[in-house]
């Protein structure tokens, strides 16, 4: 098996009522224990690479680790670009072996957010790369990703035909009321998707890929662990998981996950140093972090995507 677009598995998820996880990943152990997860529940999987994590472990590493990951497990696995802000990014990872981008203009004006993305679509499907767009702001914090809550904003589906037409992206990224980051709301805040903005997108784009970011669940076991083992994480709500499945019924194909992996790391890591104060070898201490977001993800895979058995 080799790297792939995302479009073949888009067009089944559409089509089937399920969603592809899209998980970032930053290290071996992450990558392990997301394909791991993803080969014994026999699902399509894409890895999506930040420009934090590229700088972190460099390009050349994690597509190594990537390619190990598809030898290990025989999986389709799409290679993708989180939050690529600027063409020279997209560039650099298309000409370096990623098979889908993001290019981010929702900080711009709509035309020129326009102008942009289409500039990357044009390069990325000379060289055979699918393309995501985004369209409305996500409030929360994400590696290069700032927005406060006074410059969020939803999409407006009176503006995605336009968008897409004149772009020519593969898929598109909305802001229904996720958030990026683990701070998404505070209790007795009652978290809510618009999905009537979905619902209204989707009679726009009948049978085009949409795409939801911030869409970790802050799973509260892991927060626990953390603050019972060191930590100062504040009492924080995600978006409920059952939400997450019925987005996946209607057009959303892709769902981001990228915060409840780092606090299933971080809890897992913490916890063990706790019991374990006098060791120091991290294998151990790793391997433990890779079982629990091995865990993770196939909660995710079944209960929330549903996409398993559908590699």
């Amino acid at each position: 098996m080799a790297l792939v677009t995302s479009k073949e598995m888009f067009k089944k998820a559409y089509d089937g009522g399920y969603a592809i996880g899209a998980f970032n990943v930053n290290n071996m152990e992450i990558v392990q224990g997301i394909t791991e997860a993803a080969m014994e529940e026999n699902a399509p999987l894409i890895l999506q690479v930040s420009s934090g994590a590229r700088n972190y472990a460099k390009h050349v590493y994690l597509m190594k680790l990537i390619e190990a990951a598809i030898e290990d497990t025989g999986l389709p696995i799409c290679v993708h670009l989180d939050h690529g802000d600027t063409f020279e990014l997209c560039k650099s990872c298309i000409d370096g072996g990623f098979t889908s981008v993001m290019i981010d203009g929702s900080h711009h004006s709509f035309a020129d957010n326009i102008k942009l993305t289409k500039q990357v679509v044009e390069y990325a499907h000379a060289h055979g790369v699918v393309v995501e767009g985004e369209l409305g702001r996500l409030a929360g914090i994400e590696d290069a990703v700032n927005v406060s809550a006074e410059n969020a904003s939803y999409t407006d589906s009176a503006q995605v035909i336009e968008f897409v037409q004149k772009t020519g992206v593969d898929s598109l990224a909305i802001a229904i009321g996720t958030s990026h980051g683990a701070y998404k709301f505070k209790p007795g805040q009652k978290p809510q998707l618009r999905f009537d903005i979905l619902e209204a997108v989707s009679k726009e784009l009948p049978g085009f890929p949409i795409v939801l970011h911030g869409a970790s669940s802050v799973i509260p076991e892991y927060v626990q662990m953390i603050n019972a083992n060191g930590g100062k994480m504040p009492d924080a709500i995600g978006i409920p998981e059952d939400m997450l499945r019925q987005a996946a019924r209607m057009s959303v194909c892709k769902i981001n996950i990228d915060s409840d992996l780092r606090l299933a790391m971080t809890g897992s890591i913490r916890k063990y140093f706790n019991d374990h104060p006098d060791h120091f070898d991290p294998r151990q201490y790793l391997k433990v972090a890779r079982s629990n977001i091995k865990t993770l993800v196939k909660n995710k895979l079944v209960n929330v995507l549903g996409c398993n058995g559908k590699a």
